[in-house]
């Protein structure tokens, strides 16, 4: 009920707000382009570099606002959703489930589109095979995925992937050769404090959709069988298993070997599982589970461990693998590079199920708020990775760069002390010269690739004057990293959950405002 009235006043406040922030005139024609930032990884092999990115690094130290857009109905809300730069717009979903169609160059909106749910993966835009529509593609927080035309924000088609109560789409859908590869997750963790709740019974999945049509060609679970009743807690309460394995990420396509990879969550019950905190290869075609390397066995947790009613005996550490994985060649060898929770970043060989080539430790790690958080990003042979420890005094948040062939650190550069929480858990995003990482204290920091000094530091959280007439207030960041595309840097602040300031504004920047 909470979520459909903010989707009410979300669409209310739209409504009312003035004639001069939604896009007059005829639209530009729309054309999407290699320059653009489109989905989460921007590539099929998920290295969120932008390699035109219509700027130079010379020129980011130059960087000013050049507009904000407030999200209307999710002030204090987790407002962490990926924006995309597609044709001259910013398309980006909301907390109140609101997706918006924005002009990239004054902030004016095109359309929304109310999805229901907290909409909070990166959109993909698409012309699909045998189709004459651009499809803008994505997920939300009850299980679904939605196609909508992304020039009219009129609705295609929306499927329920998922039937369980707290599943979600955290991780963005990703299109490949006519289908979409949908990744689950869920809120059963979290729902897991209930009391007499049944804990846990989700299993997560990887779904192939019809891209034009949105039927499942296929389902595969993380875990092959239903939960089952295996014991009884203290009080009474059923407890079921095994669960968990959640898919938080958007996978990547291998196209080369007709493969897809995606990282893998804990375990939510004591049974153990060979599937969870693991690297996870799957057949394009069929959906089979090709091979799963587990490089942390046992990680069964839930929310209030250790001291939970519902606690596994002997539970883990949360230490999931909520990142992206990233495919790279080195040396004329394929690589997946894989950054977990833990603070450990791995390559593992795709020819070999994955066997682990490197790792190389970052930070302490420490669950919620430890380790690698929302992804790397890779330019050439080197991996840039944001690191958020803040929980444990020898804790390391800053942000790191590594060699691919060795996992040998090039560079680090700790989080600055006095500029609030130095926790940087959201995605990095890339460009020549140039990765740009936030913080949850709202500073959004710009960094030299050639020895990692800070050339440019925003600090989000304050007020803005909004182009559509509503408060717009800054805050942490985490989850989506910047979108970077045709002269513009494009991110998402506010995320009040885990210590973070809520906040509800989307920032856009250009070369001097202009």
């Amino acid at each position: 009920m909470r979520l459909f009235l903010l989707a009410a006043l979300a669409a209310s406040l739209y409504a009312q707000a003035p004639d001069s922030a939604k896009c007059s005139g005829t639209p530009k024609p729309f054309s999407p382009g290699s320059g653009d930032w489109n989905g989460w990884g921007v590539d099929a092999t998920g290295s969120r570099f932008q390699p035109t990115p219509g700027l130079t690094a010379a020129d980011v130290p130059n960087l000013k606002l050049k507009w904000a857009f407030a999200f209307p109905g999710v002030v204090n809300q987790r407002n962490q959703a990926q924006p995309v730069i597609v044709s001259g717009r910013v398309f980006v979903g909301s907390a109140a489930g609101t997706v918006f169609s924005l002009d990239a160059t004054t902030g004016c909106t095109y359309w929304t589109y109310d999805a229901g749910n907290i909409t909070r993966t990166a959109i993909q835009i698409v012309k699909p095979v045998g189709d004459t529509r651009w499809i803008a593609y994505f997920g939300d927080s009850g299980g679904t995925a939605h196609a909508v035309d992304a020039q009219t924000g009129q609705l295609v088609w929306k499927t329920k992937v998922d039937d369980f109560p707290l599943a979600r789409v955290t991780g963005s859908p990703v299109y490949y050769n006519g289908r979409l590869y949908v990744p689950m997750s869920s809120g059963e963790e979290i729902g897991s404090g209930a009391a007499k709740y049944e804990c846990c019974k989700f299993r997560g999945s990887l779904s192939a959709l019809d891209a034009r049509t949105g039927s499942i060609i296929w389902k595969t679970y993380t875990i092959p069988d239903p939960a089952k009743q295996y014991k009884t807690g203290a009080d009474g309460t059923k407890l079921f298993g095994p669960a968990g394995a959640s898919l938080w990420s958007a996978p990547v396509i291998d196209e080369k070997r007709k493969r897809i990879y995606i990282g893998s969550g804990n375990s939510y019950t004591g049974i153990e599982l060979p599937t969870t905190d693991a690297i996870l290869a799957f057949d394009l075609e069929t959906g089979s589970l090709l091979w799963s390397n587990q490089v942390t066995p046992g990680d069964n947790w839930v929310p209030g461990c250790p001291r939970s009613a519902l606690c596994p005996e002997n539970p883990g550490d949360d230490y999931d693998f909520g990142s992206s994985t990233v495919l790279r060649t080195v040396g004329g060898r394929d690589v997946i590079l894989a950054s977990q929770k833990s603070g450990v970043v791995y390559a593992l060989d795709p020819e070999q199920r994955g066997r682990v080539l490197w790792k190389t430790r970052l930070g302490v790690g420490n669950g919620l708020m430890g380790g690698i958080g929302w992804g790397m990003a890779a330019e050439g042979q080197i991996v840039y990775a944001a690191i958020a420890d803040i929980n444990k005094p020898d804790g390391t948040p800053g942000l790191y760069a590594l060699r691919v062939d060795t996992g040998e650190k090039v560079w680090s550069t700790p989080a600055p002390q006095g500029a609030g929480n130095r926790a940087q858990a959201a995605a990095v995003s890339a460009m020549p010269g140039i990765a740009f990482s936030a913080s949850f204290g709202g500073h959004l920091r710009a960094y030299s690739t050639k020895n990692g000094e800070i050339v440019w530091d925003f600090d989000a959280a304050q007020t803005f004057p909004a182009v559509n007439g509503i408060p717009a207030q800054g805050g942490a960041f985490n989850g989506g990293g910047p979108a970077i595309a045709n002269g513009m840097v494009v991110a998402t602040s506010g995320y009040a959950f885990a210590g973070g300031q809520g906040g509800n504004v989307l920032l856009a920047f250009s070369v001097d405002g202009k």
